[in-house]
């Protein structure tokens, strides 16, 4: 009898991220709506459109933690995708990982650099 890995016996194998990863991806992308509103709502009804009314707005504390929020939902949203493309489509487990961890260090760094640009307004 051949095993066709179909039925209740069958092998499951992978990361078994399903739906909190999809769940994850979606609540990540409403709070980046959000932000994206209110910066919209901010730059319509504003009426300095110079640097000073710019930085003005980034210097409320809780418009900085905010944007923090949001970028941190913006890379984990992006972890989530780029991990999925690099599970699905590269083979080699080595290049992956590499990938993997090369994403990881980038997004890493890229909000670090936020927080710096966050607090230096």
């Amino acid at each position: 009898m051949a095993n066709n890995n179909i039925g209740p016996k069958r092998l499951v194998v992978g990361a078994h991220y399903g739906l909190r990863d999809w769940l994850a991806q979606r609540v990540t992308a409403i709070v980046m709506v959000l932000y994206t509103a209110i910066l919209l709502v901010a730059f319509l009804t504003g009426n300095n459109f110079s640097y000073e009314g710019w930085a003005g707005l980034f210097a409320q504390q809780w418009f900085k933690l905010f944007s923090l929020v949001t970028f941190l939902a913006l890379g984990y949203h992006a972890w989530v995708g780029m991990r999925d493309i690099w599970m699905d489509y590269v083979k080699s487990v080595v290049v992956r990982l590499i990938l993997q961890i090369a994403t990881l260090l980038w997004l890493i760094a890229c909000a670090a650099w936020s927080v710096q640009i966050l607090w230096s307004v």
